[in-house]
Protein backbone atom coordinates (compact mmCIF):
# COMPACT_ATOMS: atom_id res chain seq x y z
CA UNK A 1 0.00 0.00 0.00
CA UNK A 2 2.74 2.49 1.00
CA UNK A 3 4.56 1.90 -2.47
CA UNK A 4 1.42 2.10 -4.14
CA UNK A 5 1.12 5.45 -2.53
CA UNK A 6 4.24 6.53 -3.05
CA UNK A 7 4.71 5.27 -6.83
CA UNK A 8 1.11 7.01 -7.66
CA UNK A 9 2.44 11.08 -5.71
CA UNK A 10 5.41 10.53 -7.68
CA UNK A 11 3.35 10.10 -10.92
CA UNK A 12 1.69 13.36 -10.01
CA UNK A 13 4.77 14.90 -9.39
CA UNK A 14 6.14 14.22 -12.81
CA UNK A 15 2.46 15.57 -14.57
CA UNK A 16 3.15 18.58 -12.63
CA UNK A 17 6.25 19.56 -13.53
CA UNK A 18 5.77 18.31 -17.27
CA UNK A 19 2.39 20.80 -17.34
CA UNK A 20 3.75 23.41 -19.91
CA UNK A 21 0.79 26.28 -19.99
CA UNK A 22 -1.14 25.66 -22.67
CA UNK A 23 -0.80 29.64 -24.07
CA UNK A 24 3.39 29.31 -23.88
CA UNK A 25 2.99 26.52 -26.10
CA UNK A 26 0.50 28.41 -28.48
CA UNK A 27 3.51 30.85 -28.37
CA UNK A 28 6.03 28.55 -29.63
CA UNK A 29 4.21 27.79 -32.21
CA UNK A 30 3.61 31.40 -33.35
CA UNK A 31 7.36 31.62 -33.03
CA UNK A 32 7.48 28.81 -35.20
CA UNK A 33 5.38 30.79 -37.96
CA UNK A 34 7.22 33.72 -37.64
CA UNK A 35 10.53 31.94 -37.74
CA UNK A 36 9.50 29.66 -40.75
CA UNK A 37 8.12 33.00 -43.06
CA UNK A 38 11.49 35.17 -42.39
CA UNK A 39 13.74 32.05 -43.00
CA UNK A 40 11.23 31.13 -45.91
CA UNK A 41 10.98 34.82 -47.34
CA UNK A 42 14.89 35.34 -46.84
CA UNK A 43 15.76 32.40 -48.99
CA UNK A 44 13.10 33.44 -51.81
CA UNK A 45 14.47 37.43 -51.74
CA UNK A 46 18.36 36.39 -52.00
CA UNK A 47 17.42 34.33 -55.07
CA UNK A 48 15.49 37.13 -56.45
CA UNK A 49 18.59 39.71 -55.74
CA UNK A 50 20.92 37.33 -57.20
CA UNK A 51 18.65 37.50 -60.37
CA UNK A 52 18.39 40.95 -60.53
CA UNK A 53 22.16 41.27 -60.34
CA UNK A 54 22.39 39.14 -63.57
CA UNK A 55 19.77 41.00 -65.58
CA UNK A 56 21.33 43.61 -64.31
CA UNK A 57 24.65 42.90 -65.98
CA UNK A 58 23.57 41.69 -68.65
CA UNK A 59 21.56 44.50 -69.49
CA UNK A 60 24.09 47.64 -68.65
CA UNK A 61 26.76 44.80 -70.50
CA UNK A 62 24.63 46.20 -73.75
CA UNK A 63 25.69 49.59 -73.45
CA UNK A 64 29.34 48.51 -74.50
CA UNK A 65 31.06 48.52 -70.96
CA UNK A 66 33.34 45.51 -69.61
CA UNK A 67 31.24 42.71 -67.83
CA UNK A 68 33.87 42.35 -65.33
CA UNK A 69 33.85 46.39 -64.55
CA UNK A 70 30.18 46.08 -64.07
CA UNK A 71 30.34 43.27 -61.63
CA UNK A 72 33.13 44.86 -59.77
CA UNK A 73 31.26 48.41 -59.47
CA UNK A 74 28.02 46.44 -58.72
CA UNK A 75 29.38 44.22 -55.96
CA UNK A 76 31.22 46.84 -54.59
CA UNK A 77 28.21 49.08 -53.91
CA UNK A 78 26.04 46.29 -52.45
CA UNK A 79 28.91 45.39 -50.09
CA UNK A 80 29.40 49.57 -48.85
CA UNK A 81 25.75 49.43 -48.30
CA UNK A 82 25.88 46.47 -46.30
CA UNK A 83 28.50 47.27 -44.34
CA UNK A 84 27.05 50.84 -43.33
CA UNK A 85 23.40 49.50 -43.03
CA UNK A 86 24.80 47.05 -40.45
CA UNK A 87 27.29 49.19 -38.47
CA UNK A 88 25.44 52.01 -38.43
CA UNK A 89 22.37 50.92 -37.24
CA UNK A 90 22.84 47.15 -35.41
CA UNK A 91 26.24 45.98 -35.26
CA UNK A 92 24.99 42.98 -33.66
CA UNK A 93 23.69 41.91 -37.09
CA UNK A 94 27.10 41.43 -38.23
CA UNK A 95 28.34 38.20 -39.01
CA UNK A 96 26.60 34.81 -39.07
CA UNK A 97 24.67 36.43 -35.64
CA UNK A 98 24.93 32.93 -34.29
CA UNK A 99 26.89 33.72 -31.23
CA UNK A 100 24.49 36.78 -30.35
CA UNK A 101 21.83 34.29 -29.75
CA UNK A 102 24.00 32.23 -27.70
CA UNK A 103 25.10 35.25 -25.75
CA UNK A 104 21.12 36.30 -25.61
CA UNK A 105 20.38 33.01 -23.98
CA UNK A 106 23.05 33.59 -21.39
CA UNK A 107 21.88 36.71 -20.39
CA UNK A 108 25.00 38.96 -21.78
CA UNK A 109 23.70 40.07 -24.86
CA UNK A 110 20.42 42.11 -25.44
CA UNK A 111 18.18 40.94 -28.51
CA UNK A 112 17.44 44.33 -30.32
CA UNK A 113 14.62 43.05 -32.69
CA UNK A 114 13.43 45.95 -33.80
CA UNK A 115 16.69 46.93 -35.57
CA UNK A 116 18.26 43.11 -35.97
CA UNK A 117 15.43 41.60 -38.23
CA UNK A 118 15.76 44.88 -41.26
CA UNK A 119 19.36 44.97 -40.79
CA UNK A 120 19.91 41.27 -41.11
CA UNK A 121 17.28 40.81 -43.68
CA UNK A 122 18.31 43.69 -46.07
CA UNK A 123 22.15 43.59 -45.28
CA UNK A 124 21.98 40.14 -46.16
CA UNK A 125 20.27 40.75 -49.35
CA UNK A 126 23.29 42.96 -50.55
CA UNK A 127 25.92 41.32 -48.74
CA UNK A 128 25.39 37.86 -50.04
CA UNK A 129 23.28 38.60 -53.35
CA UNK A 130 26.69 40.43 -54.44
CA UNK A 131 28.56 37.20 -54.27
CA UNK A 132 30.55 37.30 -50.88
CA UNK A 133 31.39 34.18 -49.70
CA UNK A 134 28.72 33.75 -46.86
CA UNK A 135 25.78 31.53 -45.95
CA UNK A 136 21.88 32.43 -45.31
CA UNK A 137 21.83 30.24 -42.37
CA UNK A 138 23.56 31.50 -39.68
CA UNK A 139 21.61 34.39 -40.18
CA UNK A 140 17.96 32.77 -40.10
CA UNK A 141 19.29 31.29 -37.29
CA UNK A 142 19.72 34.80 -35.82
CA UNK A 143 16.32 36.10 -37.18
CA UNK A 144 14.34 32.97 -35.56
CA UNK A 145 16.10 33.86 -32.31
CA UNK A 146 15.04 37.59 -32.67
CA UNK A 147 11.87 36.58 -34.00
CA UNK A 148 11.37 34.48 -30.95
CA UNK A 149 12.07 37.53 -28.32
CA UNK A 150 9.93 39.79 -30.01
CA UNK A 151 7.15 37.32 -29.49
CA UNK A 152 8.29 37.24 -26.25
CA UNK A 153 8.57 41.19 -25.99
CA UNK A 154 4.94 41.92 -27.52
CA UNK A 155 3.40 39.39 -24.82
CA UNK A 156 5.22 40.28 -22.24
CA UNK A 157 6.05 36.79 -21.09
CA UNK A 158 8.38 36.51 -17.96
CA UNK A 159 12.16 35.77 -18.51
CA UNK A 160 12.57 32.34 -18.05
CA UNK A 161 9.69 31.64 -20.53
CA UNK A 162 10.98 34.30 -22.92
CA UNK A 163 14.67 32.36 -23.00
CA UNK A 164 12.48 29.30 -23.99
CA UNK A 165 10.57 31.46 -26.68
CA UNK A 166 14.38 32.48 -27.80
CA UNK A 167 15.77 29.11 -28.22
CA UNK A 168 12.94 28.01 -30.07
CA UNK A 169 13.06 30.48 -32.85
CA UNK A 170 16.62 30.10 -33.21
CA UNK A 171 16.20 26.11 -33.90
CA UNK A 172 12.96 26.69 -36.22
CA UNK A 173 15.56 29.32 -38.13
CA UNK A 174 18.00 26.39 -38.45
CA UNK A 175 15.56 24.39 -39.29
CA UNK A 176 14.20 26.31 -41.63
CA UNK A 177 17.55 27.22 -43.16
CA UNK A 178 18.37 23.93 -44.00
CA UNK A 179 14.58 21.66 -44.72
CA UNK A 180 16.16 19.89 -41.51
CA UNK A 181 13.60 19.95 -38.42
CA UNK A 182 15.91 17.50 -36.31
CA UNK A 183 19.41 19.01 -36.92
CA UNK A 184 17.21 22.21 -35.73
CA UNK A 185 16.83 20.45 -32.21
CA UNK A 186 20.33 18.82 -31.73
CA UNK A 187 21.40 22.32 -32.84
CA UNK A 188 20.24 23.89 -29.83
CA UNK A 189 20.53 21.48 -27.56
CA UNK A 190 24.27 20.12 -28.56
CA UNK A 191 25.70 23.74 -30.11
CA UNK A 192 23.89 26.35 -27.43
CA UNK A 193 24.39 23.77 -24.34
CA UNK A 194 25.91 25.85 -22.07
CA UNK A 195 23.40 28.82 -22.51
CA UNK A 196 20.29 26.52 -23.07
CA UNK A 197 18.33 25.76 -20.02
CA UNK A 198 17.19 22.47 -19.99
CA UNK A 199 13.52 21.36 -18.92
CA UNK A 200 10.51 19.87 -19.96
CA UNK A 201 9.21 23.17 -21.02
CA UNK A 202 11.66 24.57 -22.84
CA UNK A 203 12.52 21.44 -24.95
CA UNK A 204 9.05 21.22 -25.74
CA UNK A 205 8.79 24.76 -26.64
CA UNK A 206 11.75 23.75 -28.82
CA UNK A 207 10.38 21.17 -30.44
CA UNK A 208 6.93 23.09 -31.33
CA UNK A 209 8.94 26.13 -32.80
CA UNK A 210 10.70 23.83 -34.83
CA UNK A 211 8.30 21.87 -36.33
CA UNK A 212 6.00 24.97 -37.53
CA UNK A 213 8.48 26.85 -38.66
CA UNK A 214 9.57 23.54 -41.05
CA UNK A 215 6.48 23.18 -42.03
CA UNK A 216 5.88 26.72 -42.93
CA UNK A 217 9.01 26.35 -45.10
CA UNK A 218 7.43 23.42 -47.16
CA UNK A 219 4.71 25.00 -47.48
CA UNK A 220 6.05 27.34 -49.50
CA UNK A 221 9.22 25.53 -50.80
CA UNK A 222 8.09 21.81 -50.91
CA UNK A 223 9.71 18.98 -49.38
CA UNK A 224 12.67 17.87 -51.24
CA UNK A 225 16.31 17.83 -49.71
CA UNK A 226 17.86 21.26 -49.58
CA UNK A 227 20.16 19.77 -51.51
CA UNK A 228 19.79 17.51 -54.76
CA UNK A 229 22.30 14.85 -54.23
CA UNK A 230 22.24 11.00 -55.72
CA UNK A 231 21.69 8.72 -53.08
CA UNK A 232 24.40 6.22 -52.17
CA UNK A 233 24.61 2.97 -50.62
CA UNK A 234 26.54 2.06 -47.95
CA UNK A 235 30.34 1.73 -48.06
CA UNK A 236 32.64 -1.68 -48.03
CA UNK A 237 33.39 -2.41 -44.24
CA UNK A 238 36.84 -2.12 -45.31
CA UNK A 239 36.72 1.03 -46.37
CA UNK A 240 35.53 2.88 -42.95
CA UNK A 241 39.15 3.48 -41.92
CA UNK A 242 39.52 5.52 -44.65
CA UNK A 243 36.87 7.57 -43.19
CA UNK A 244 38.37 7.74 -39.91
CA UNK A 245 41.61 9.17 -41.57
CA UNK A 246 39.68 11.45 -43.50
CA UNK A 247 38.25 12.96 -40.12
CA UNK A 248 41.23 13.44 -38.52
CA UNK A 249 42.36 15.30 -41.33
CA UNK A 250 39.79 17.76 -40.99
CA UNK A 251 39.45 17.53 -37.24
CA UNK A 252 43.58 19.21 -37.55
CA UNK A 253 42.33 21.33 -40.34
CA UNK A 254 39.21 22.94 -38.29
CA UNK A 255 41.83 23.99 -35.93
CA UNK A 256 43.70 25.89 -38.83
CA UNK A 257 40.44 27.23 -39.57
CA UNK A 258 38.71 28.93 -36.66
CA UNK A 259 42.59 30.25 -35.72
CA UNK A 260 42.59 31.63 -39.32
CA UNK A 261 39.09 33.12 -38.57
CA UNK A 262 40.09 34.79 -36.04
CA UNK A 263 43.22 35.77 -37.04
CA UNK A 264 41.32 37.23 -40.54
CA UNK A 265 39.60 39.28 -37.84
CA UNK A 266 42.37 41.07 -36.22
CA UNK A 267 43.88 41.90 -39.68
CA UNK A 268 40.48 43.79 -40.56
CA UNK A 269 40.30 45.20 -36.89
CA UNK A 270 43.99 46.67 -37.02
CA UNK A 271 42.91 48.62 -40.22
CA UNK A 272 39.78 49.93 -39.22
CA UNK A 273 39.87 50.49 -35.75
CA UNK A 274 36.14 50.40 -35.05
CA UNK A 275 35.83 53.61 -37.89
CA UNK A 276 32.81 53.19 -39.73
CA UNK A 277 35.05 55.42 -42.98
CA UNK A 278 37.24 51.66 -43.15
CA UNK A 279 34.96 49.70 -42.42
CA UNK A 280 33.16 50.83 -46.18
CA UNK A 281 37.01 51.21 -47.51
CA UNK A 282 37.35 47.16 -46.95
CA UNK A 283 33.58 46.30 -48.14
CA UNK A 284 34.67 48.51 -51.60
CA UNK A 285 37.88 46.89 -51.84
CA UNK A 286 36.78 43.28 -51.00
CA UNK A 287 33.11 43.75 -52.90
CA UNK A 288 35.45 44.68 -56.25
CA UNK A 289 37.51 42.05 -55.91
CA UNK A 290 34.79 39.71 -55.27
CA UNK A 291 32.90 41.55 -58.18
CA UNK A 292 35.67 39.98 -60.40
CA UNK A 293 35.54 36.48 -59.31
CA UNK A 294 31.98 36.39 -59.97
CA UNK A 295 33.07 36.68 -64.04
CA UNK A 296 36.26 34.77 -63.90
CA UNK A 297 35.96 32.70 -61.08
CA UNK A 298 32.28 31.94 -60.09
CA UNK A 299 33.22 28.34 -58.17
CA UNK A 300 35.35 30.80 -55.87
CA UNK A 301 32.30 32.77 -55.14
CA UNK A 302 28.80 32.74 -53.05
CA UNK A 303 27.26 30.94 -50.18
CA UNK A 304 28.73 27.47 -51.95
CA UNK A 305 25.41 25.52 -51.51
CA UNK A 306 24.83 25.11 -55.11
CA UNK A 307 28.35 24.00 -55.97
CA UNK A 308 27.97 20.91 -53.74
CA UNK A 309 25.79 18.81 -56.38
CA UNK A 310 28.23 19.53 -59.27
CA UNK A 311 31.21 18.26 -56.85
CA UNK A 312 29.72 15.08 -56.07
CA UNK A 313 28.92 14.17 -59.63
CA UNK A 314 32.51 13.81 -60.48
CA UNK A 315 32.59 17.47 -62.58
CA UNK A 316 36.23 18.28 -61.05
CA UNK A 317 39.69 16.55 -60.90
CA UNK A 318 41.51 16.01 -58.00
CA UNK A 319 44.35 19.09 -58.70
CA UNK A 320 41.03 21.35 -59.83
CA UNK A 321 39.44 20.48 -56.16
CA UNK A 322 42.31 20.84 -54.27
CA UNK A 323 42.91 24.50 -56.31
CA UNK A 324 38.88 25.11 -55.41
CA UNK A 325 39.12 24.33 -51.92
CA UNK A 326 42.28 26.29 -51.24
CA UNK A 327 40.73 29.71 -53.05
CA UNK A 328 37.69 29.19 -51.44
CA UNK A 329 39.49 29.29 -48.17
CA UNK A 330 40.79 32.65 -48.96
CA UNK A 331 37.74 34.17 -49.94
CA UNK A 332 35.75 32.36 -47.55
CA UNK A 333 38.06 34.60 -44.46
CA UNK A 334 37.46 37.22 -46.55
CA UNK A 335 34.23 37.49 -46.64
CA UNK A 336 33.07 36.50 -43.20
CA UNK A 337 36.01 37.78 -41.21
CA UNK A 338 34.75 41.52 -42.49
CA UNK A 339 32.11 41.02 -40.65
CA UNK A 340 29.34 41.66 -43.58
CA UNK A 341 26.26 40.20 -42.53
CA UNK A 342 26.37 36.29 -43.38
CA UNK A 343 26.86 33.00 -42.15
CA UNK A 344 29.84 30.42 -42.37
CA UNK A 345 27.47 27.21 -42.73
CA UNK A 346 26.93 26.91 -46.04
CA UNK A 347 30.78 27.84 -46.86
CA UNK A 348 31.82 25.37 -44.35
CA UNK A 349 30.14 22.40 -45.91
CA UNK A 350 31.17 23.42 -49.14
CA UNK A 351 34.87 23.31 -48.13
CA UNK A 352 34.16 19.66 -46.32
CA UNK A 353 32.41 18.64 -49.90
CA UNK A 354 35.57 19.76 -51.74
CA UNK A 355 38.11 18.13 -49.53
CA UNK A 356 36.27 15.11 -48.92
CA UNK A 357 35.60 14.79 -52.97
CA UNK A 358 39.25 15.27 -53.59
CA UNK A 359 39.59 12.30 -50.70
CA UNK A 360 37.54 10.02 -52.19
CA UNK A 361 38.92 10.52 -55.21
CA UNK A 362 42.38 9.95 -54.54
CA UNK A 363 41.36 6.56 -52.72
CA UNK A 364 39.47 5.28 -55.70
CA UNK A 365 42.93 5.61 -57.37
CA UNK A 366 45.26 4.67 -55.25
CA UNK A 367 43.30 1.45 -54.19
CA UNK A 368 41.74 0.14 -57.05
CA UNK A 369 40.71 -3.23 -55.10
CA UNK A 370 38.09 -1.47 -52.57
CA UNK A 371 34.36 -0.38 -54.16
CA UNK A 372 34.89 3.47 -53.54
CA UNK A 373 32.45 6.08 -54.22
CA UNK A 374 34.20 9.40 -53.86
CA UNK A 375 30.46 11.33 -53.02
CA UNK A 376 30.05 9.41 -49.98
CA UNK A 377 33.92 10.98 -48.91
CA UNK A 378 32.24 14.21 -50.05
CA UNK A 379 28.84 13.92 -47.49
CA UNK A 380 31.21 12.57 -44.98
CA UNK A 381 33.63 15.52 -45.28
CA UNK A 382 30.39 17.94 -45.23
CA UNK A 383 29.78 16.67 -41.41
CA UNK A 384 33.62 16.05 -40.61
CA UNK A 385 34.49 19.78 -41.07
CA UNK A 386 30.84 21.23 -38.92
CA UNK A 387 31.92 18.91 -36.07
CA UNK A 388 35.79 19.70 -36.31
CA UNK A 389 35.17 23.63 -36.14
CA UNK A 390 31.34 24.10 -34.11
CA UNK A 391 32.33 20.90 -32.34
CA UNK A 392 28.62 19.85 -32.62
CA UNK A 393 29.16 16.41 -34.39
CA UNK A 394 25.78 15.13 -33.54
CA UNK A 395 24.05 17.94 -35.52
CA UNK A 396 26.00 17.86 -37.86
CA UNK A 397 25.71 14.29 -38.60
CA UNK A 398 21.83 14.46 -38.97
CA UNK A 399 21.92 17.52 -40.55
CA UNK A 400 24.32 16.40 -43.12
CA UNK A 401 21.93 13.29 -43.67
CA UNK A 402 18.42 15.41 -44.31
CA UNK A 403 19.95 18.12 -46.27
CA UNK A 404 20.80 15.60 -48.34
CA UNK A 405 18.97 12.19 -48.25
CA UNK A 406 21.37 9.67 -47.64
CA UNK A 407 20.43 8.00 -44.58
CA UNK A 408 22.31 5.27 -45.29
CA UNK A 409 25.18 7.15 -45.12
CA UNK A 410 25.06 7.13 -40.81
CA UNK A 411 27.72 4.88 -40.28
CA UNK A 412 30.42 6.58 -42.18
CA UNK A 413 29.49 10.04 -41.09
CA UNK A 414 29.07 8.70 -37.49
CA UNK A 415 32.73 7.48 -37.87
CA UNK A 416 34.19 10.66 -39.65
CA UNK A 417 32.87 12.94 -37.43
CA UNK A 418 34.06 11.57 -34.12
CA UNK A 419 37.31 11.18 -35.84
CA UNK A 420 37.26 15.23 -36.75
CA UNK A 421 36.08 15.83 -33.02
CA UNK A 422 38.36 13.75 -31.34
CA UNK A 423 41.34 15.03 -33.08
CA UNK A 424 39.78 18.96 -32.63
CA UNK A 425 40.08 18.09 -29.11
CA UNK A 426 42.82 16.32 -28.66
CA UNK A 427 45.18 18.81 -30.28
CA UNK A 428 43.12 21.42 -27.84
CA UNK A 429 40.81 23.28 -30.41
CA UNK A 430 38.03 25.54 -28.94
CA UNK A 431 34.50 25.40 -30.72
CA UNK A 432 34.17 28.52 -32.75
CA UNK A 433 31.35 29.90 -31.77
CA UNK A 434 32.13 30.31 -28.57
CA UNK A 435 35.47 31.90 -29.62
CA UNK A 436 33.44 34.38 -31.71
CA UNK A 437 31.39 35.18 -28.40
CA UNK A 438 34.05 35.42 -25.97
CA UNK A 439 35.75 38.50 -28.77
CA UNK A 440 32.54 40.18 -28.76
CA UNK A 441 32.11 40.08 -24.98
CA UNK A 442 35.41 41.17 -24.48
CA UNK A 443 35.50 43.97 -26.88
CA UNK A 444 32.45 45.47 -25.29
CA UNK A 445 34.38 45.72 -21.92
CA UNK A 446 37.00 47.24 -23.86
CA UNK A 447 35.11 49.52 -25.29
CA UNK A 448 32.82 50.36 -21.48
CA UNK A 449 36.76 51.01 -20.12
CA UNK A 450 37.18 53.23 -22.95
Amino acid sequence: MAFKAQSSSLVRLFLVADKAPLWLLLLAALVGVVAGLFATGFQLGLHQVLAWRVEGLSLWAQWGLPRWLLAMAMTAVMTVLALWLTFRFAPEAAGSGIPEIEGALDNLRPVRWWRVLPVKVFGGFLAQGGGLVLGREGPTVQLGGAAGKMVADLFKVSKDNAHALLAAGAAGGLSAAFNAPLAGVLFVIEEMRPQFRYGLISIKCVFIGTVVANVVYRTFLGQNASIEMPSYSPPELGTLALFLLLGGLFGAFGILFNKAILLTQDWYGRFHQGRLGRRLLIGAVLGAALGWLTVYGPDLTGGGIELIPAVTVGSFTVGALLMLFIGRVVTTLLCFGSGAPGGIFAPMLALGTLFGMGFGVLCQALLPGLDIQPGTFAIAGMGALFAATVRAPLTGIILVIEMTNNYLLILPLLITCLGATMVAQALGGKPLYGQLLARTLAAKVDSEKA
